[in-house]
């Protein structure tokens, strides 16, 4: 491979499964998917029709969208993440794998920098990083920030994958150490409404940061709060400055929603009833899988929040699990996708439908 940065990026996680997904649909019942965390449920009537009157749309949208999603988007996040953000301080996106992975690039960030990730992460802060050229650290520790002196710190609570929610001390911690040294602190908030043992609270808190949003982007997406996944639709709010300079850098690159999306955007992010819905389709998938994932020998590590159970057993590596599980039909994620320090746990996903996860209870009864 003549390109570096391809070849930096060659390996795709997910490509390492193929083996054992074509053992679990084998079984006889059929897979169980429980490895990726894609939305299965219909999305709400009123995106796909807000999607649809918005179809005939000939002219370029605008990278920033109307003023009626901007608002939109500021209500959503006043209302449930209890933060006061200007309609000019946000910025829609192409979903949120997007931004994250080219956030440092669009920082200006690149060789000499450091980009700060959690030990147990979602790839794509580290895949961002690598296409920026930065120095990747993955740490849990804010006070080893005062040595590395990083230009982005990423956070993520309720956490992909372990399901790990901070408090609010912590938080504000974690992000007061960051903001001294100057960095921008990049929230990854797309699991904020699935907090279920503990509260989960957004950078954008008056309580975390004092009402003041310098440095800091919470990054959210409507891909699992109403399975918008296969729209591309998410957000970004925060710091003004920074959603200037990075609403600029987008409008050059063309990194814009289509408008039929953004009308769904606006129809969705007005209301919350299809958000209650689909946590309460979650909590009852959880509810059933939790229990039986337990009484088959498995422990359950963090999980107060997110879409994911982070699981590990006896063996203490995934790759035995991944296999052992994928024997009764069910596919999981190993944890080694996520960090150095998670082989020996499994991501087991909630997005699957209420038979699918019903099937997987039976199948654990039986180990």
């Amino acid at each position: 491979m003549t390109n570096p940065l391809a070849a930096a990026l060659a390996d795709y996680p997910w490509d390492a499964l193929q083996a054992a997904k074509k053992r679990a649909a084998e079984h006889p019942g059929g897979i169980v998917d429980l490895s990726i965390g894609t939305p299965v449920d219909d999305t709400p009537a009123t995106a796909v029709e807000a999607l649809a009157a918005a179809g005939n749309s000939p002219g370029y949208p605008t990278v920033a969208g109307p003023p009626e999603l901007r608002s939109a988007i500021a209500g959503y996040l006043r209302r449930r993440a209890s933060a006061t953000v200007d309609p000019d301080a946000v910025l829609p996106t192409i979903g949120s794998k997007e931004f994250v992975a080219w956030l440092p690039t669009q920082l200006a960030l690149g060789p000499g920098d450091v980009v700060v990730i959690p030990q147990a992460a979602y790839p794509t802060y580290a895949a961002g990083a690598t296409i920026a050229g930065c120095r990747v650290v993955a740490t849990d520790d804010p006070d080893a920030l005062e040595d590395l002196r990083p230009k982005l710190v990423w956070l993520n609570s309720p956490s992909n994958p372990t399901g790990r929610i901070f408090e609010v001390e912590e938080l504000r911690y974690r992000v007061q150490r960051a903001r001294s040294l100057g960095a921008v602190v990049a929230s990854d908030e797309c699991y904020l409404e699935f907090a279920w043992e503990a509260p989960a609270i957004s950078v954008l808190d008056p309580r975390v940061c004092g009402g003041d949003h310098t440095g800091l982007l919470a990054v959210h997406s409507l891909s699992k709060i109403a399975n918008l996944a296969g729209y591309r639709a998410g957000f970004v709010g925060g710091d003004p400055q920074l959603i200037a300079e990075l609403t600029m850098i987008r409008r050059h690159a063309g990194m814009i929603i289509s408008r039929p999306v953004q009308q769904a955007m606006i129809a969705l992010l007005g209301t919350d009833e299809h958000i209650e819905q689909q946590r309460e389709r979650y909590r009852t998938r959880r509810e059933l899988l939790r229990p039986a994932l337990q009484r088959a020998g498995f422990t359950v590590d963090h999980s107060e929040g997110s879409l994911y159970l982070w699981v590990t057993d006896a063996d203490g590596d995934c790759w035995k699990t991944v296999d052992r599980l994928a024997e009764i039909g069910l596919l999981v994620g190993p944890g080694a996708f996520y960090g150095e320090n998670c082989a020996d746990h499994v991501r087991v996903a909630l997005t699957a439908t209420d038979e699918r996860v019903q099937a997987a209870v039976e199948r654990l009864s039986a180990l």
